[in-house]
């Protein structure tokens, strides 16, 4: 069967694009803005034109058949290059000369992420930055759909289709009051720190993953008595004695400072802590985002 190129829906690809990546045809369906019978009959017309099922359906949401994995990549490379198009011309539209648009982890903007870009802006002042906090995996699929050019991201976060370097390396530390019982034996062993009540990021965040993973490797679990959303209000809550928390040694600096905390180094998990850049392909960024990356590899030198 000849497959007609015109009868390709960028609308309709956008659609199954966004149901791989939320896992439901009807979040697709409420991003693009339509209802789910519209959604589900473009589909059905889209797997009609190909001539194969390009989602299994379940209880739990869609997955792509092998038919709907071939034509994943190429649907997100299109729906990718619409985006930037549309974001292109409408820089143009506001006079905008030169647009960066960067999502990057929780981890990124508390620690390291700010004073980088506080130097870029001081090198290139002419860049409008565009920025947004957001989970890995919500960077990473920013990145593939076009949405932002660049994204900073845990290592432990599945990024397939993208290129990723090392952007920064920093150390996890505990985060408590000086008057914690742990606080009088350093460094503080992970299993023991397990055994206290714990404030940590969401449990979706790749901080929060890489925690639960040493943990389980333990055999132990987490004791979370809070799930917050960034490393004040962690800081805040260790402060009032709500529980610890596992966190980057820059972003837990500030708050050590400002609440009279204490900082301690931790044994029984690895401390070092990578954080990468993000792309779908580092010879076709832009200017503005291709000197942040370099910048961050002329730091390392």
């Amino acid at each position: 069967m000849a497959i007609n190129l015109h009868r390709f829906d960028l609308t309709t690809l956008r659609l199954y694009v966004a149901a791989v990546y939320d896992g439901s045809l009807t979040a697709g369906a409420d991003r693009l803005g339509l209802s789910l019978a519209a959604g589900s009959k473009r589909i059905a017309e889209l797997e009609a034109h190909v001539g194969a099922p390009l989602l299994e359906r379940s209880k739990r949401g869609v997955v792509p058949t092998v038919a709907g994995a071939v034509l994943l990549p190429h649907a997100v490379e299109m729906v990718a290059r619409l985006e930037q198009l549309a974001l292109a011309m409408n820089d143009v539209g506001s006079g905008t000369t030169s647009h960066l648009r960067l999502w990057a982890n929780t981890s990124a903007f508390g620690g390291f992420l700010p004073g980088l870009l506080a130097r870029f802006a001081r090198r290139r002042p002419e860049v409008v930055l565009d920025l947004e906090d957001a989970t890995s995996e919500e960077a990473v699929r920013a990145v593939a759909r076009g949405t932002a050019e660049l994204a900073v991201i845990g290592d432990n976060t599945p990024a397939e289709g993208l290129q990723t370097t090392v952007c920064h390396i920093d150390e996890l530390v505990l985060l408590l009051p000086g008057t914690h019982p742990l606080a009088q034996t350093a460094p503080a062993a992970l299993a023991e720190v397990l055994e206290h009540d714990l404030v940590t990021l969401p449990r979706s965040t790749s901080l929060t993953r890489q925690l639960a993973a040493a943990a389980a490797a333990l055999q132990r679990p987490l004791r979370v008595r809070a799930q917050v959303r960034s490393f004040d209000a962690m800081g805040r809550m260790v402060a009032m004695g709500l529980g610890l928390a596992v966190l980057p040694r820059e972003g837990a600096l500030p708050y050590a400072r400002a609440f009279g905390l204490q900082i301690m180094p931790l044994r029984g998990i690895g401390t070092q802590r990578r954080l990468l850049w993000a792309m779908r392909d580092r010879a076709a960024l832009g200017a503005a985002a291709q000197a942040l990356v370099e910048l961050t590899e002329l730091q390392e030198r």
